[in-house]
């Protein structure tokens, strides 16, 4: 599976942003899917992910702010970014694990929230 995320950029606090991952290959393989983040000088950590079964899971300092969301063909997962602040700072990664279980990653795509 080959992931490609897009719509990372700079923007203001209190601003939005949506960002896209397209996966190709083997997506009949896709088994969970979503989005984790890396700030600077810290661990990766989780954002939102569909788990198996289409639950959905968001990490605490995210509920309310951010949306997940993914098509059908389980073939593009989004992310709607909302009231960012600087702590929102980060490349954000899309990943999906398969149902055989493996994990792959997109290259990442950099938010920053700046003034």
């Amino acid at each position: 599976v080959h992931l490609v995320e897009s719509g990372g950029g700079l923007v203001q606090p209190g601003g939005s942003l949506r960002l896209s991952c397209a996966a190709t290959g083997s997506i009949f393989s896709i088994n969970t899917m979503g989005w984790y983040r890396q700030a600077p000088g810290k661990q990766r950590e989780l954002v939102a992910v569909f788990l198996s079964g289409g639950h959905v899971d968001y990490a605490d300092f995210v509920k309310g702010r951010f949306t997940v969301s993914r098509s059908n063909a389980k073939d593009m997962v989004y992310l709607q970014m909302s009231s960012l602040n600087f702590e929102d700072t980060a490349v954000y990664y899309c990943s999906v694990g398969t149902y055989g279980g493996n994990i792959y990653w997109g290259q990442g795509t950099q938010v920053t929230v700046a003034p």
